[in-house]
């Protein structure tokens, strides 16, 4: 049986190991820490497409029975004012499905747990530090000085990725979008609206986003600007309090209640900067390639980062499914993938860059917002949403449409 090394076991990494199982490969994930990623990370908004994407694997109900629906979305002006009325998700996704939200360290560990039961081993404390290629296969050297020998090498590690240096030393770094990415929770305060539908702010200073569980606890998040990228470091090793005094700074001028829910909030993490990279010129050499965050990584402002790897991975194993070779395989899951993924970035950094608008541009872009979510607008933000990958379908190698479909 072909052996596959999967570099990294957050989201992508785990998904990426049950889906090449299930195409006949014998994977081990390596995974840099020295522990699972319990408790790292706050919550994640999973899409409908990668809903889809875990169907493939029967993992769907994994995640399904982990939190609760998200069915819709508001905009709001920094005076409170609203943009939009509730917008229906199940409207814009095609078949009427809505995002899940749930706890990102859930997520990992139901990943994980599933892969684990499926027969897959984890190994921990395996930082890759070099991958060479071998006379059949690839060779991963890690920090420990110890090995592994594969048929093929898949790099799920991520946005600062070991694995995309290897393939490509001259690859393009992560580009800082100048903000930070903030979240918290706050239990038991009262604020507008039912559990479930999300509340999204465009604050003068940035952008603030709540959400209701049905346990009545508020989690959100924000993207406060901050152009320098030292700032931002700097602000991101503050104090748990000293953020939160600066935070209340940030948002303390608008009229909507991110400064009232910031206050009132027990759980208040460190901070991450936030990166994307848009284009990286080569995702494979030899017998090695890169899928998710190391490939493409996307803003969160997007809300797709964890549902286009996941969708990756999907491709990926049917490619190699239906491929003649390995080398036919990478090539036709790229020329699948790099188009969507890529634009997928751009629609984040577009996002991004309208949540932290200044005066003219915030009058710009509460004028295009109203008129996105009509029926038929080229502009949705939410077409990333319809996108269906059907696991019987044969990949036709050399037609990058095949297997996929966009839902009417």
């Amino acid at each position: 049986m072909a052996r596959a090394l999967v570099i990294g076991g957050g989201i992508a990494g785990p998904v990426a190991a049950m889906a090449l199982q299930k195409v006949g490969f014998e994977p081990t994930i390596y995974e840099a820490f020295d522990r699972a990623a319990d408790g790292v990370g706050a919550f994640v908004n999973l899409a409908p497409n990668g809903l889809n994407a875990l169907e493939n694997l029967g993992l769907a109900e994994l995640v399904t029975r982990k939190g609760f629906d998200t069915p819709e979305i508001a905009f709001y002006k920094h005076t409170g004012k609203p943009l939009t009325g509730p917008i229906s998700i199940g409207r814009h996704s095609g078949d009427g499905a809505v995002i899940r939200t749930l706890r990102r360290p859930e997520l990992y560990a139901e990943l994980r747990n599933e892969a684990i039961r499926r027969g897959i081993r984890i190994e921990y404390g395996k930082r890759l530090v070099d991958a060479v290629p071998t006379a059949d296969g690839v060779r991963a050297v890690f920090a420990d000085e110890q090995t592994a020998e594969g048929d093929i090498l898949i790099g799920a590690d991520g946005l600062h990725s070991q694995v995309r240096s290897v393939i490509d030393p001259a690859s393009p770094a992560p580009r800082f979008l100048g903000v930070l990415n903030v979240f918290g929770s706050a239990e038991g305060l009262r604020v507008e609206g039912k559990p479930g539908p999300l509340h999204m702010f465009f604050g003068r200073k940035g952008f603030f986003m709540y959400i209701k569980t049905p346990s009545g606890d508020v989690w959100w998040f924000a993207n406060p600007a901050v152009p320098d990228e030292a700032r931002a470091e700097r602000l991101r090793r503050l104090p748990a309090e000293s953020r939160r005094e600066w935070l209340l700074e940030v948002f303390g001028g608008d009229k909507m209640p991110a400064a009232r829910i910031v206050a009132a909030s027990t759980d208040l993490p460190a901070p991450t900067l936030a990166y994307d990279v848009p284009k990286v010129p080569r995702w494979h050499r030899d017998r090695m390639i890169i899928i998710g965050d190391a490939a493409h990584a996307v803003s969160q402002t997007a809300g797709q980062g964890a549902a286009v790897a996941m969708e990756d991975a999907i491709v990926l194993a049917k490619c190699l499914r239906d491929a003649p070779t390995v080398e036919a395989a990478f090539d036709a899951y790229e020329s699948l993938r790099r188009e969507r993924a890529e634009a997928i970035v751009a629609l984040g950094k577009h996002n991004k860059e309208g949540n932290t608008a200044g005066p003219l541009g915030r009058v710009i872009r509460d004028f295009f917002i109203k008129r996105a979510f009509r029926e038929g607008s080229k502009n949705n933000p939410v077409w990333p949403h319809t996108h269906r990958i059907h696991w019987d379908t044969p990949v036709v190698i050399g037609d990058a449409r095949s297997g996929v479909r966009t839902a009417s």
